[in-house]
């Protein structure tokens, strides 16, 4: 027999061994995703916080402060019922909802999102009116429900640090964010896990994409959302300052 026929004959029997392992498994439940898929964390929706010191960014006589940091483009709007709502209907550039009363330094803020499906936006907390980007941070909002966790997923502080668990809902269910900036701390608790701990003061060189080390960045700036061409509402923009 050539050496050609044998190659033959060994690709063909251990095509046939493949396809009736993986039919054996599947008869025997082994491929079921619930059997072989890992357990991961469930989260739940964390009530929005009230009482002494809690302020709400999108109460009636605050929503005016809600301004497009980047242009004049008509790229959101606030409800009745205090929703903000980023129409996501342009992708580049890249725009930035901004609350504009006031800068905040060490501070705990809770929000609530909802995306559609692969939207993209992000929290930018400390960040500067002229450049939301390189002078803050943002904790990543994204769409990526079931996904392995990294450092663009939801919940990371974005291309810095990957989130514990990926803890995100399915599109179109609300997600929560309790986020405490003090100092250089930062902790993020996402559907109430915490998902990232870390100290921007340890940053002391650039990381990611960012050409400036985080331990560099103003410990004061405002809080941000962006506009990345995908559909998303927030609600519940509670802040207390510490």
């Amino acid at each position: 027999m050539s050496v050609k026929k044998i190659v033959i004959w060994v690709v063909v029997l251990l095509a046939v061994f493949s396809i009736g392992f993986y039919l054996g498994l599947n008869f025997f439940g082994f491929l079921d995703r619930n059997i072989l898929k890992k357990p991961v964390p469930i989260g739940e929706l964390t009530p929005a916080p009230t009482g002494e010191g809690w302020i709400d960014l999108l109460s009636p006589d605050r929503r005016k402060h809600w301004k497009n940091a980047t242009d004049d483009s008509d790229i959101f709007e606030i409800t009745d019922e205090g929703v903000l709502h980023i129409y996501g209907k342009s992708l580049y550039p890249l725009r930035y909802v901004a609350y504009t009363a006031e800068s905040f330094s060490d501070f705990q803020l809770h929000l609530e999102f909802r995306l559609t499906p692969r939207a993209n936006s992000g929290v930018f907390v400390r960040s500067q009116l002229n450049d939301p980007v390189n002078r803050g941070f943002e904790i990543q909002v994204l769409e990526d429900y079931g996904k392995p966790p990294n450092k663009n997923s939801c919940g990371a502080i974005y291309d810095i640090t990957t989130p514990m668990y990926n803890m995100s809902f399915p599109a179109g269910q609300w997600n929560s964010y309790d986020i405490t900036v003090k100092d250089s701390e930062v902790i993020v608790y996402m559907n109430g896990w915490m998902v990232i701990h870390t100290f921007l003061d340890k940053m002391t060189t650039p990381l990611g994409k960012f050409p400036i080390p985080y331990s560099q960045l103003s410990k004061d700036g405002y809080i941000m959302l962006q506009d990345h061409g995908g559909e998303v509402w927030y609600r519940n923009i509670r802040v207390k300052k510490l």
